[in-house]
């Protein structure tokens, strides 16, 4: 566990932990796993697929998002664009400088997407969970989700927390409570909406291989052939019976699929169709 200073003008503190399988080497490939957005940190992964990563001899690095966690949190500078330069500097921070697997849950495969669009040559794969690209979409139900957090988390924090605890417990309250600040005293939520985003020109560009998993019962799962159409080297995961968080209800089964592909980016030796992937979640 170590708190790693990005450096620069834009730069902060963020606690960065990393797993390794031991000895490592040339060979060995690296995982950066980025969590998703406002009640989310590094612990959605290190109490999932993080430690199964790394015990299959992967090279874990997990982190807090600026704002997140216990990495700093200033009033402003939440754009995207903000988020991919704290992962460049980051990598650079730690010495890694050839291609990473990133894999990103929810806001955290958009920052994936985002680098992998900037950097090319420095991304082997991407395992985009319940994510998708930075579009005009994306922003507009961003604006929309943000502003609804900021209304009943900020405006009716006590009576929204009394709800979350009755209703979801404490753990999840606390995780509200944590987010309500956050929305509060930053500039977060007018920042993200107003971020640069991609056209599909963009889009295609992205070359490395892309993996999505997504819950069939998400709303995010409708995008699944419009995203392959664009991207030739990506393949879908739907899990039959899921929303939104298949990481935290199904980590098994996403460690599986994200090993298969960082083992085999791309699918080179046999990838099965999307309709086949459901096919065999729905009867495992």
């Amino acid at each position: 566990m170590a708190m790693v200073h990005t450096g620069g003008p834009d730069g902060v503190r963020l606690h960065v932990q990393r797993l390794g399988p031991g000895r490592t080497g040339p060979a060995t490939p690296t995982a950066v796993l980025l969590h998703g957005l406002l009640t989310d940190s590094l612990a959605a992964y290190y109490f999932t697929v993080g430690p199964g990563l790394a015990a299959a001899g992967v090279d874990v690095v997990m982190y807090d998002q600026r704002g997140h966690g216990r990495s700093e949190r200033p009033a402003h500078g939440y754009r995207l664009d903000a988020f991919v330069g704290d992962l460049e500097r980051l990598l650079d921070r730690l010495g890694i400088h050839g291609p990473v697997h990133l894999v990103g849950n929810c806001f955290g495969g958009t920052v994936a997407f985002q680098y992998a669009v900037r950097h090319p040559e420095r991304v082997a794969g991407l395992s985009l969970i319940e994510s998708e690209p930075a579009t005009p979409a994306w922003a507009a139900k961003l604006e929309k989700l943000l502003g609804y957090t900021a209304t009943q988390l900020s405006e009716h924090e006590a009576d929204a927390l009394a709800w979350i605890d009755a209703h979801h417990g404490g753990h999840t309250a606390r995780l509200a409570k944590s987010a309500a600040r956050l929305v509060r005293t930053t500039t977060i939520a007018e920042d993200i909406p107003s971020s640069a985003v991609l056209g599909e020109r963009r889009i295609r560009s992205v070359r490395s291989p892309v993996l999505a998993l997504y819950g069939a019962d998400s709303d995010m799962a409708a995008q699944a052939p419009w995203l392959e159409s664009l991207l030739p080297c990506s393949r879908t995961v739907v899990v039959p019976g899921h929303e939104h968080s298949v990481l935290v209800e199904v980590p098994a089964l996403v460690l599986r699929h994200v090993l298969g592909w960082i083992g085999d980016p791309g699918g080179r030796r046999g990838m099965p169709s999307t309709a086949a992937l459901a096919e065999v979640e729905a009867a495992s």
